[in-house]
């Protein structure tokens, strides 16, 4: 047999009216009702337009807020609420490894990789460099090849150009007109 689901009717929609402007939450107030949910009873009080709620009479119940004693406290916080100077940098799960300065080696292609270090995705260790050169749908597509660094995927060369200290990203990034 199927059980019938109680309905608003004007007594449950006048006893939810009471018992919130009594101040009752509104899990206390499905409790009471009987065959609604918290959900339900937040979703019918938002319907009839009932957010605000009567304060109960106890002046000193603690609520567990920490009150604001000053006008001058409160704009202060107010202040550091509303104003977010800027977004926290993105801060990577290992800090921006030093480079050493290799000079170049004599023959080099403009680039400024050697012709000997482009692989293949086949030929590709785990200690060369994993900087893609060229198109990846283009037969002639390859990877630097050169040395990694220990710890990185990159060579020196590249790791440069893909770990940059965040001031200097922001500082290019106003340079080239991007916010």
């Amino acid at each position: 047999m199927v059980e019938a689901i109680p309905s608003w009717t004007d007594e449950r929609v006048e006893l939810l009216r009471r018992l919130w402007e009594d101040g009752l939450s509104a899990s206390q107030i499905a409790a009471q009702l009987g065959g609604v949910t918290r959900n339900a009873v937040i979703g019918k009080v938002h319907r009839l337009g009932l957010a605000g709620r009567v304060k109960p009479n106890g002046a000193g119940q603690v609520t567990g807020r920490k009150k604001v004693e000053t006008e001058s406290e409160a704009a202060v916080a107010l202040a550091s609420e509303q104003t977010i100077s800027e977004p926290p940098a993105v801060i990577s799960h290992r800090p921006a490894p030093s480079f050493p300065i290799t000079p170049p080696p004599a023959a080099r292609e403009p680039n400024g990789l050697a012709v000997s270090e482009r692989v293949t995705i086949m030929d590709l260790r785990e200690s060369m460099c994993r900087w893609p050169l060229g198109d990846p749908t283009s037969p002639d597509f390859r990877f630097c090849g050169g040395r990694a660094i220990t710890g990185l995927p990159y060579c020196t060369q590249h790791a440069q150009i893909a770990y940059q200290p965040a001031a200097e990203r922001k500082r290019d990034r106003r340079v080239a007109g991007i916010r």
